[in-house]
C-alpha cells in the first residue's frame, strides 16, 4: 500500500465516516420528533430496524466471505442488539414525546463521559486529569441542560423526558465499549446488519402497533419512517463502525458533541421549535469541555 493510500484509509475516510454519521444521527433526533405522534415508541423502533436490517441485508449477504462469530462474540453482538439497536431506541422515542429534539441530542451528549471512564477502565485507554476537566464541564452543562428543561411550561412531562433520554446515553456507551474490540474482527456492515437484526427481533413484540400506526399514517410519515431505517440506522451505524475500527472509543465518543449543534438547526427549520433559552448556555459549557478535551489531543499530537 503506498503512502497516500496509508493516509487516505488511516485518517481520511475515518474522519468522513464520522462526519456522515454525525451528520444522520443528528437528523435522526428530528426526524423521531416528527414523528412522535404518530407512531408509538415501539411501533417506530422496530420500523426503524426492519428497515435497517433489509438494506444492510441486501449489502452484507454479498459480502463473502460471512462472519462466523465464537459463542462469545455472539454475546457481545447480541448485547449490543439489545442495548443499542433495541433499549435506546425506545427510550429515545419515549424521550422524544416530552422533550424537544435539540434538547434530546444534548442529553446524550453524557455518553462520552460514561465512554471516557468505560474506555479507561475496560480498554486500557488513557484518561489524564486534562480529559476529567473536560468531560467534568461537559457533564455539568448537561446538568443546566436539564435544568432548563424542569423550568418549562410543562415542568413535569419535560423532566420525564430527560430521564428517558438518559437511558440511551447508558445504552450507547455501553455498546460502544462492547464493540471496540471485536470491530476490527468483522467488516462494519457484517457487524451492523447482526446487531440491527437482533434488535429488530427483540422489538417485535409491538409489530401489531406497528401496523395499526402505519394504517393511519400519511404516505409522507412512512416515508420518514423508511429514511430512519436507510439513512440513520444502516448507513450511519455502518460508518461508525468503520470508525470504529480506526479511532479510539473515547475520542470517537467526544466527536459526537457537533450533533446537537445540527439538531438545533435542523429542528428550527423543519419543526419551528427550539430548547429552553437555559439549555443553550448549558450547551456552550459543554461545548467548552470538548475544546478541552481536544486541545489536549493536539498538545500530545
Amino acid at each position: 500500500m503506498t503512502t497516500d493510500q496509508t493516509v487516505l484509509t488511516k485518517t481520511w475516510l475515518p474522519v468522513a465516516a464520522v462526519s456522515t454519521t454525525l451528520v444522520l444521527w443528528a437528523s435522526a433526533f428530528v426526524a423521531i420528533r416528527h414523528l412522535s405522534d404518530v407512531f408509538h415508541p415501539g411501533a417506530m423502533a422496530l420500523g426503524r430496524m426492519l428497515v435497517g436490517a433489509a438494506c444492510l441485508s441486501v449489502v452484507a449477504l454479498r459480502r463473502r466471505p460471512l462472519p462466523r462469530p465464537s459463542g462469545a462474540e455472539w454475546r457481545v453482538i447480541a448485547a449490543i442488539g439489545v442495548l443499542w439497536y433495541a433499549v435506546y431506541m425506545l427510550a429515545l422515542n419515549a424521550g422524544e414525546r416530552l422533550v424537544d429534539a435539540g434538547t434530546a441530542s444534548m442529553i446524550l451528549q453524557l455518553s462520552p463521559i460514561v465512554i471516557a471512564v468505560l474506555a479507561a477502565v475496560f480498554l486500557g485507554e488513557a484518561f489524564t486529569a486534562q480529559l476529567g476537566v473536560g468531560l467534568a464541564l461537559a457533564f455539568a452543562g448537561v446538568a443546566i441542560i436539564g435544568f432548563a428543561s424542569s423550568d418549562s411550561a410543562d415542568g413535569g412531562r419535560s423532566v420525564a423526558g430527560v430521564l428517558l433520554c438518559l437511558i440511551p446515553v447508558a445504552a450507547y456507551s455501553v455498546s460502544l465499549i462492547l464493540q471496540k474490540p471485536i470491530a476490527t474482527r468483522f467488516a462494519a456492515v457484517h457487524l451492523t446488519w447482526l446487531a440491527c437484526s437482533i434488535g429488530a427481533v427483540v422489538t417485535l413484540p409491538w409489530i401489531g402497533q406497528l401496523v395499526g400506526d402505519l394504517r393511519d399514517a400519511s404516505a409522507a410519515e412512512i416515508g420518514w419512517l423508511a429514511y430512519l431505517g436507510v439513512f440513520p440506522t444502516a448507513i450511519a451505524f455502518t460508518t461508525y463502525g468503520y470508525a470504529l475500527q480506526h479511532i479510539s472509543a473515547s475520542r470517537l465518543g467526544i466527536s459526537t458533541y457537533v450533533v446537537p449543534v445540527i439538531s438545533i438547526a435542523l429542528a428550527w427549520v423543519f419543526l419551528s421549535e427550539t430548547p429552553p433559552a437555559l439549555a443553550y448556555v448549558g450547551g456552550v459549557v459543554a461545548l467548552l469541555g470538548v475544546a478541552i478535551t481536544r486541545s489536549r489531543r493536539r498538545a500530545a499530537s
